[in-house]
């Protein structure tokens, strides 16, 4: 059950490479990631996650310009893949984090592929910037949603009541 927050995370990176990195040097800064983490020391950086945060919301606006690059360039999926697996593995067990890590990048492939085939059907029907403001929507409430559950939060059981 620990490794569905790394699997659920790397889903995130498919829709938006620097969301689930914002989020977990954000919870790993204010002390919100789970106790035994396999965190590095790095993502509880003030600037790392300052860095990551701009990142994340540079790429928020860069996805609505008609020029934005698909997401399943070489480049777009190198940093899905890399950031679902720093996030993954930052959010499972730390004995387990190598697994964590790649289940986060083998979520964030595939996603990126799914989210792309649905993104450009959306596209075709409401335009680019409406599906992407709601892609954003969806990403970055999961992003929060995820490392708040990881953290002992709220829980999508919870969340139904």
């Amino acid at each position: 059950m620990a490794l569905i927050h790394s699997i659920l995370m790397g889903a995130v990176a498919g829709m938006r490479a620097m969301t689930p990195l914002a989020a977990v040097t954000n919870a790993a800064r204010s002390g919100d990631l789970p106790a035994d983490n396999g965190a590095p020391r790095l993502l509880a950086n003030k600037l790392a996650s300052a860095g990551m945060l701009a990142l994340a919301g540079g790429e928020l606006v860069g996805d609505k310009m008609k020029t934005a690059p698909d997401r399943i360039v070489p480049a777009g999926m190198v940093a899905r893949v890399a950031t679902g697996m720093i996030a993954g593995a930052a959010l499972a067990p730390h004995r387990q984090r190598e697994l964590g890590a790649l289940l986060g990048a083998g979520a964030a492939v595939g996603m990126a592929y799914v989210t792309f085939n649905l993104r450009m059907r959306a596209i075709a029907r409401y335009g680019q910037s409406s599906t992407g403001a709601v892609e954003d929507a969806i990403a970055v409430g999961s992003a929060a949603l995820i490392t708040q559950w990881a953290a002992g939060g709220t829980t999508p059981k919870e969340l139904r009541r």
